[in-house]
């Protein structure tokens, strides 16, 4: 499914205007890889926040740092890692060995002709690797699925994205900034559109923006949204609704009628990369059972291998059932790589001005 998209003919033209900018804006300086009496260093390009440090807990200390590997984490944001990628893809030796990304921007990067394809024969644990999270452009780490989440509170248990979307909710209903592409299309499937009609859902999101809907910069401060009880709903992948939970905040979430859009995280290494052993080797302890175990416990997201040991009790908060696992729906990595800068203008200017 995956390699007849890749087939596909699309715009690189626009995504290259969407780099542009954050290729200028690029922070990030080229590591001091000072190599010691080691197997080398690993330049780990990644979000902060939970992720780094359960990437550094889960993976890099206990499978290869304690195997004589040092690893160096380049974190930033995505916009800035991808454009730091495209402004480096003609040099020789690139910044990063490793990038961690979501599904439609390894695609992407992919396209752009900046990751290199992945050689599962030099990662002997991905003969565990469940097929869905198996790309020729990456390898798929975590996956989850967007659902709507709500305040238990509420008159009545959302079933589907519909229901997530109602403008009845008002000002009490809450849109993350950042999520804005999986947010458009769970519009769209609540609207009576697809993955490629997208016009239905924007036509909904001007209404519940009409009507009050909130607009949170980040996951973090939609949680907050929650916690205070300022907002009753919105959408979110059922993950965090996990971690929320934990932490305390009173939060539901439930599997949309529609069919949950999925989520994958997962890594690309650049064609420049410096140490691609290193790259297949962090990939290699990334499928470690004992790590994705620890990443469902610590993260609520679901293992991309077969052979991973979770509770009965953990899998019902966290994963989904035979007949929501066949309804999952995905991006059109190709359709939203050549619409992104469309969509993240009607973003800006329409929806959020």
């Amino acid at each position: 499914m995956i390699n007849d998209l890749i087939k596909r003919q699309i715009g690189r033209r626009n995504v290259l205007k969407g780099l542009a900018a954050a290729t200028g804006a690029v922070t990030l300086g080229m590591p001091n890889i000072a190599r010691a009496a080691s197997k080398g260093t690993i330049v780990v390009g990644t979000w902060g926040g939970d992720y780094a440090r359960l990437l550094n807990k889960n993976i890099e200390k206990p499978l290869l740092i304690s195997r004589d590997w040092d690893v160096i984490q380049a974190q930033a944001g995505d916009p800035e890692r991808r454009g730091k990628m495209l402004a480096e893809r003609r040099l020789p030796r690139g910044s990063s060995d490793l990038q961690a990304l979501n599904g439609p921007n390894m695609f992407q990067v992919y396209q752009l002709g900046v990751t290199q394809r992945i050689d599962y024969s030099k990662i002997p644990n991905a003969t565990h690797l469940l097929p869905s999270m198996k790309y020729e452009y990456g390898v798929g780490h975590i996956y989850s699925g967007m659902v709507p989440v709500y305040n238990p509170k509420i008159a009545s248990k959302p079933t589907g994205y519909k229901d997530a979307f109602d403008p009845k909710f008002g000002n009490r209903m809450g849109i993350i900034d950042i999520q804005y592409q999986y947010t458009i299309v769970a519009a769209a499937l609540a609207a009576g559109g697809s993955p490629t009609n997208l016009e239905p859902g924007k036509k909904l999101l001007l209404e519940v923006r009409k009507a009050g809907a909130r607009i949170y910069p980040t996951n973090e401060a939609f949680a907050q949204g929650l916690k205070t009880e300022e907002i009753d709903i919105g959408i979110m992948w059922k993950a965090r609704t996990v971690q929320w939970q934990n932490s305390g905040i009173l939060v539901e979430s439930a599997a949309p009628s529609e069919g949950a859009l999925s989520y994958v995280s997962g890594f690309v290494i650049p064609k420049n990369a410096p140490t691609v052993e290193g790259a297949y080797a962090y990939l290699n302890a990334m499928l470690e059972p004992s790590a994705q175990e620890a990443f469902a416990k610590d993260m609520g997201y679901n293992p991309t291998i077969d052979n991973a040991v979770i509770s009965p009790e953990l899998n019902k908060r966290i994963g989904f059932s035979k007949a929501e696992i066949d309804n999952l729906k995905s991006l059109d990595f190709a359709y939203m790589t050549e619409h992104d800068v469309e969509l993240k203008g009607w973003w800006d200017k329409e929806f959020k001005g």
